[in-house]
């Protein structure tokens, strides 16, 4: 599959920096951290007593707070989302070939990248068909979290020399998965922009947390974090769809709508995975996290969860919507010391 991480993918200026789980392992900080406490705080996980609810609190980055919290009461506007989620659960092939299509060429170019025997001249000349495919990579080599030297990077064949065949098959990658979820409308900015960066900063972290624990296969749990999130990207579209029917000025702010953006949205996320034919372990991760009322055992969601924990806490905090007492106690959830997650959150700030 593919690993680690990109930056200004979003192609739009306003804290959109990313960067590669690479960095981490050059990084005698943040390596310490790695083969420390994060080892073992994806063994079988347990409850923190008094919990905070994380998902609730992102919820505020997503869309802004303009009416009171409704608790479970939906309004006409979440009604009909709620409606249109039902439905996508139930035919989720509509939404896999309508709504979120995965890139034809995604599967060619993975395949190709990943074998050895290819020769990089044929791979290289496959990319710059694509002349979109082409800027997005250099974009990313020359992003502040990628960029090697001062040189500036400007062809697919110095991105090679610099990157290797690994780093430019992630970034082909991500750029693939970015073109497929981007969402055009002025609201991108409200919602898309900071699912994108959330994906992209759980994909880092999942790549750099399963690469220090065991090394086994960081290209999967990159992946995973990089899609886990695809649910969510189709919701805010049938949210987008939903506006023309609601009232003037009416937005989301129940309760009962950030549990379908939670639960449901992991369901949907895992349904997708399966309509795009990728990996069975695929599906089996995304169903154990959106099982949201218990931490997930399997090994892959388990690293998600971890990475998807701090990467909401650094984004919250960031955003200075999460109070001291609170950040302590998630912390403790995922498994971290402070000292550990402010290295985290250093980096994750560049994204």
């Amino acid at each position: 599959m593919v690993i680690k991480l990109f930056q200004k993918i979003f192609n739009i200026r306003d804290n959109a920096v990313v960067s590669q789980p690479k960095s981490f392992s050059q990084n005698p900080e943040l390596q310490q951290v790695s083969s420390n406490k994060l080892k073992a705080s994806i063994e079988p996980l347990t409850a923190v007593a008094d919990a905070v609810d994380v998902s609730a609190l992102f919820y505020s980055l997503l869309f802004p707070a303009r009416e009171k919290d409704q608790g479970g009461v939906a309004n006409n506007l979440e009604k009909n989302v709620i409606g249109d989620v039902e439905r996508a659960l139930s035919s989720p092939m509509e939404i896999a070939e309508n709504v979120l299509k995965l890139p034809t060429r995604m599967a060619e170019l993975d395949k190709k990248l990943g074998d050895e025997s290819v020769d990089i001249k044929v791979l290289l000349e496959l990319i710059q068909q694509d002349p979109v495919l082409s800027v997005e990579v250099l974009k990313l080599c020359n992003s502040p979290a990628f960029k090697r030297s001062e040189r500036e990077v400007t062809s697919l064949q110095q991105a090679f020399v610099q990157l290797g065949r690994d780093q430019l098959r992630r970034f082909v990658t991500t750029s693939l998965v970015r073109e497929m979820i981007e969402i055009k409308p002025i609201y991108y900015r409200r919602f898309g922009l900071q699912i994108w960066r959330h994906s992209m900063q759980v994909a880092f972290l999942s790549a750099e947390l399963e690469g220090e624990l065991s090394n086994e296969d960081p290209d999967t749990a990159f992946m995973l974090g990089l899609l886990h999130d695809v649910g969510k990207i189709a919701i805010f579209k049938m949210l987008l769809d939903g506006f023309n029917l609601a009232d003037p000025g009416e937005l989301p702010s129940s309760s009962l709508f950030r549990q379908v953006m939670t639960s449901k949205s992991l369901s949907l996320s895992a349904l997708l995975v399966k309509c795009w034919q990728l990996p069975a372990s695929f599906e089996t991760s995304l169903n154990a996290l959106a099982n949201t009322s218990t931490k997930p055992t399997e090994r892959h969601a388990a690293v998600v969860w971890q990475a998807n924990l701090i990467s909401e806490c650094s984004m919250l905090h960031q955003a200075g919507k999460l109070d001291e007492a609170c950040l302590n106690r998630l912390l403790t959830d995922a498994g971290l010391t402070r000292e550990e997650f402010d290295i985290f959150h250093e980096k994750l700030k560049e994204f």
